[in-house]
């Protein structure tokens, strides 16, 4: 054997060694890729290993820059992807991590077809990978690797139901492929499953315990079902294994928020704007906690980022409306107003919504619920009364009204929850966007059991919210005003409370907020106007064809007289009065709404009257309003 063959066999034995004591060892697998490396500089393999083994040692962000360096040295090492893309998603860096997924995917496969899809998905053409897949999965409808790339295209473009479908199939055929499951969890996760998400990501977890990946997923989750000490913990864990990365400051942040911890959460976002002053979803975050006043420091800096040339368009719009918030509290309104319009208008692009489809929903509604309709169905559905729904806008008090009955001994609060708008979704078996919804008309032919059924199954996925034995608890999904008619047949002894707060008050507070996710009809003055109008239509049509069921509250009513607004909501809900609903700042709930620190503080009324401010700049909405905004609190004839 020559010594050229003894030194190539000695570093494989070397490799494999290392390999081993991953598992069994991981600070000895450092100690050994290190001491490779120091035999054979830049060794790929080595490198991969070093990368890996600091991972499982909890050294995140010298792991990330080893797995760098080793893919920058050899990218066809699907592992070191694989693993990459798990830190990075443990650092919220999102477009990362899809791409080092989909760099792992590429490098896994050796099939020509495979690699070109994957390919394909490396560079975002994603129609090109869904053909070449649905293609390849014709004449293999059993390639597992296959099944989980078509998942991810389906993933990408939304289509979250098609994803859970096929990933199921994938786990079906192979129920130890981890990445599946993994990918799996997400899915559930970003359709609303949080109960089923959490087991799937539990299952991967109990292999590989140490995953940022994974951990960084189910905090999510468990914040999520308002398990938020629990999610607390891990993010916490995450900020001592990536310390100089802002992203995962600002996550610690937004769980610090939820659970009511100002200054903690406030030193977190400082903490990441420290490490990155041009994070401006960090400065955004900082302005909606709407209770952080900026100082001349923070106006400067934040300009002088804005200027920038490199922002990503996602920090640009964070700083247009962070400085909003900024200018408005320096009493700056036209800076204000222009800083809002611009963070919108460049919001705007990167989002899909249609006013007319929201518009056609309304009457679609109308023409299908009628008196002689609801007639029909009286005695249907699940009888529970456990749920209570606020219905309306967002920032329209609903938050407040929620924090007020969730004083009450017997009343439990828990969040927006999505289950509503899931069954709609089943409901109306859209496939793509472009798709017509078989929702609402499809409640037509369901009969007594069917709709019973549905309650039943809301009942079931919402218990994970309930921490308490409370018989009452609240969601406070704003937008289940479009499924009142669902809600009264699946759950006809629910209650029902519409939060409605002045037209412009209402709607520019909205206006002036970024939301994380969804509520797309924010974004133009235009659009949140004639949202405003449909849900006011169709509120007024619930009512006159199911009088008194459903409970309105009319927000400035209840700055004015606290206390016999409560008391008139808690009779609605047949509960007896109680002083501590007075005193709903005193509640330490966690709060995981835009208004988490306005409602642990006493009601004020200097807010009211804020939009007058902007008054010369809101034609448009008053134009898309009409008459809605002119009989305000009284409702005009449609």
């Amino acid at each position: 054997m020559t010594e050229t063959s003894e030194a190539v066999g000695t570093l494989k034995v070397a490799l494999a060694h290392t390999q081993r004591l991953l598992a069994s060892n991981p600070a000895a697998a450092v100690e050994q890729a290190n001491e490779i490396l120091k035999a054979v500089p830049n060794h790929p393999g080595a490198m991969m290993l070093l990368g890996i083994a600091l991972g499982a040692n909890r050294r995140g962000e010298e792991a990330v820059a080893a797995l760098r360096r080793a893919v920058q040295m050899k990218p066809d090492m699907p592992d070191a992807w694989r693993a990459l893309g798990d830190h990075l998603t443990a650092l919220g860096d999102t477009s990362g991590a899809d791409d080092a997924y989909a760099q792992h995917i590429r490098y896994s496969t050796r099939d020509p077809r495979l690699m070109e899809a994957a390919l394909a998905l490396c560079e975002n053409r994603i129609a090109v990978a869904e053909a070449t897949l649905r293609a390849h999965l014709k004449q293999h409808p059993t390639d597992v690797a296959a099944i989980r790339m078509l998942a991810e295209v389906a993933a990408r473009l939304g289509r979250y139901a098609d994803a859970e479908v096929l990933l199921e199939r994938a786990l079906e055929l192979a129920p130890s492929f981890a990445p599946a499951r993994m990918n799996y969890a997400f899915v559930l996760h970003r359709s609303g499953k949080a109960e089923q998400a959490l087991v799937e990501v539990d299952r991967v977890l109990a292999r590989d315990p140490g995953n940022p990946g994974y951990r960084n997923l189910k905090a999510a989750i468990l914040a999520r079902i308002g398990e938020i000490e629990q999610s607390i913990a891990l993010y916490e864990a995450v900020t001592r294994e990536y310390p100089n990365h802002p992203k995962v400051w600002m996550s610690f942040g937004h769980a610090l928020k939820t659970s009511g911890r100002q200054d903690q959460c406030i030193d977190a976002y400082r903490r990441s704007l420290a490490l990155s002053p041009q994070l401006g979803e960090a400065w955004w975050s900082l302005a909606n906690l709407k209770t952080v006043s900026f100082n001349a420091a923070d106006l400067e800096t934040m300009e002088q980022q804005l200027g920038r040339s490199d922002l990503t368009p996602e920090d640009r719009y964070h700083f247009h409306f962070a400085l909003g918030k900024a200018f408005e509290d320096a009493d700056r309104y036209e800076a204000s107003f222009e800083h809002n319009v611009r963070g919108n208008a460049l919001r705007r692009e990167f989002i899909s919504y249609d006013a007319q489809e929201n518009a056609r929903h309304v009457q679609r509604s109308k023409a299908l619920f009628t008196r002689e309709f609801f007639a029909k169905r009286r005695g249907s559905g699940c009888q529970a009364a456990d749920p209570i729904f606020i219905v309306g806008l967002p920032r329209s008090g609903s938050t407040l009204l929620e924090q007020i009955l969730a004083s009450h001994p017997l009343v439990e609060g828990t969040q927006e929850l999505p289950d509503v708008v899931a069954l709609t979704r089943e409901l109306g078996e859209r496939k793509n966007r472009t798709d017509a919804s078989k929702y609402p008309e499809a409640l037509a032919p369901l009969g007594s059991e069917e709709l019973r059924a549905l309650g039943e199954r809301y009942l079931r996925q919402t218990r994970v919210q309930r921490k308490t034995g409370a018989p009452f608890f609240i969601d406070k999904m704003p937008n289940n005003w479009a499924h009142v008619g669902l809600i009264h047949l699946m759950l006809p002894n629910a209650k029902i409370i519409d939060a409605r707060r002045h037209p412009l008050a209402c709607c520019l507070s909205g206006y002036k907020q970024h939301f994380a996710r969804g509520q797309h009809f924010t974004y133009s003055l235009e659009d949140i106007g004639n949202y405003y109008r449909d849900y006011v239509e169709l509120m007024a049509h619930i009512d006159a064809v199911l009088p008194g069921r459903v409970h309105r509250v009319i927000y400035e009513e209840m700055v004015e007289d606290v206390e016999s607004e409560v008391r008139r909501v808690l009779a609605y809900c047949g509960l007896p009065f109680d002083e501590r609903c007075l005193r709903f700042y005193e509640n330490e709930r966690a709060v995981r709404t835009a208004s988490s620190e306005q409602v642990r503080r006493p009601i004020y009324r200097e807010g009211l009257d804020q939009w007058r401010n902007y008054e010369p700049w809101l034609e448009p909405l008053k134009s898309a309003l009409g008459p809605v905004l002119s009989v305000y609190p009284a409702t005009p004839e449609f």
